[in-house]
């Protein structure tokens, strides 16, 4: 096991720099994850740890070893691709076991090895298979022992679910959080799923644009978001976010959505200033329209069994709220919606930056 440390990390291809001196300590044994939409660099972020993109910039240790010029065979890490890049000609015990034998490694102690990683992830009875008579989760697995039978220093995923379906995406989930709490080894994982990220990680890093933009466990980024970015991409259904102007009633600070005011702690801004608010779908309930402090139209509405989902027009902003599946409501129906003061989130429409009430 081993520290992954990025120093003023930069990426840079011909005149565009696509990483901006990325700053990151990954402990020994964590689980980080790095997430963002297309495009904000975490792969290439994941590349350079591994070897497999040049660094422009900064420096990169392994186990407090500068690894910048070091070939990627030789600093002690194992990659889990999407694709899984099984060889296709070979059995999946020839698979797993290939690293070992490219390090001369003798027959006894690779097929030792390779049954030990098979056990680990339950694929005992596919060793003799090849690629092609497995179903995706099981290739998966398949390219995860390859990479355990190393006993590597670091473990880094790359997007290792995008190809699954639903289903088996929950099966990997857990079978990868089973595994690193039975191994405990260092574990840079790249997704764009901001549930996989929140589910798997001790910590989450997330990345727009080459740069981090907010790094914490995963219920600070979802209870605390620093900008509107990391409110909107971390939760899903995504964060509400409405236009409001602050207002005051007497000693009351207000906000005025359309023609609704909406009762607030004070904020720091003076009266008339427009400030985004934001409100999570499951953060807000149904209530009578006498009640509500909301009352937009239902445009759809979607049974999901657990719950409901309620995707509202109010005076033409987007509201969608998380609703108990018992609740009975139709499209172009006026329904009344209520949330607790305290769940609310306030960005600077400039620049997204988080507002804290006083």
């Amino acid at each position: 096991m081993a520290e992954v440390r990025l120093e003023g990390i930069v990426k840079d291809y011909g005149s565009f720099r696509a990483i901006h001196g990325v700053d990151l300590d990954v402990g020994d044994g964590e689980f980080v994850v790095f997430v963002g939409p297309s495009g904000c660099g975490k792969s290439t972020l994941l590349r350079m740890i591994a070897g497999l993109e040049e660094i422009s910039g900064g420096r990169l240790t392994i186990g407090g070893r500068l690894v910048n010029e070091v070939e990627p065979r030789d600093r002690d890490v194992a990659m889990v691709f999407q694709d899984y890049a099984l060889y296709p000609h070979m059995t999946i015990a020839e698979n797993i076991g290939f690293g070992l034998r490219m390090r001369d490694w003798k027959k006894r102690d690779i097929d030792r090895k390779v049954q030990e990683s098979a056990r680990i992830l339950q694929i005992e009875p596919l060793l003799e298979r090849r690629p092609a008579q497995l179903s995706g989760g099981q290739r998966q697995r398949a390219a995860m022992g390859r990479a355990i039978v190393r006993e590597p220093s670091v473990f880094l995923f790359d997007e290792p679910l995008s190809n699954l379906d639903a289903k088996l995406r929950v099966e990997m989930r857990t079978q990868i959080k089973r595994l690193h709490a039975m191994l405990g080894t260092t574990t840079v994982y790249v997704t764009h799923d901001q549930t996989e990220a929140l589910t798997l990680a001790d910590r989450v890093v997330v990345l727009d644009q080459g740069r981090v933009v907010q790094q914490g466990h995963p219920l600070e980024l979802y209870e605390r978001p620093n900008c509107r970015f990391v409110g909107e991409f971390i939760g899903s259904p995504q964060m509400n976010i409405l236009d409001a102007i602050v207002d005051r009633t007497g000693s009351q600070t207000v906000l005025r959505v359309g023609s609704t005011s909406v009762p607030t702690a004070d904020l720091p801004l003076r009266t008339g200033t427009h400030v985004d608010v934001g409100i999570r779908p499951e953060h807000i309930y149904w209530t009578s329209l006498d009640d509500g402090l909301l009352t937009p139209m239902v445009d759809v509405y979607e049974p999901l069994g657990s719950d409901t989902m309620a995707i509202c027009d109010l005076e033409g902003q987007e509201v969608t709220a998380r609703l108990d599946p018992k609740v009975r409501i139709r499209p172009k129906e006026r329904i009344g919606l209520g949330f607790d003061a305290s769940n609310l989130h306030f960005f600077d429409p400039r620049d997204g930056a988080r507002i804290d009430a006083g």
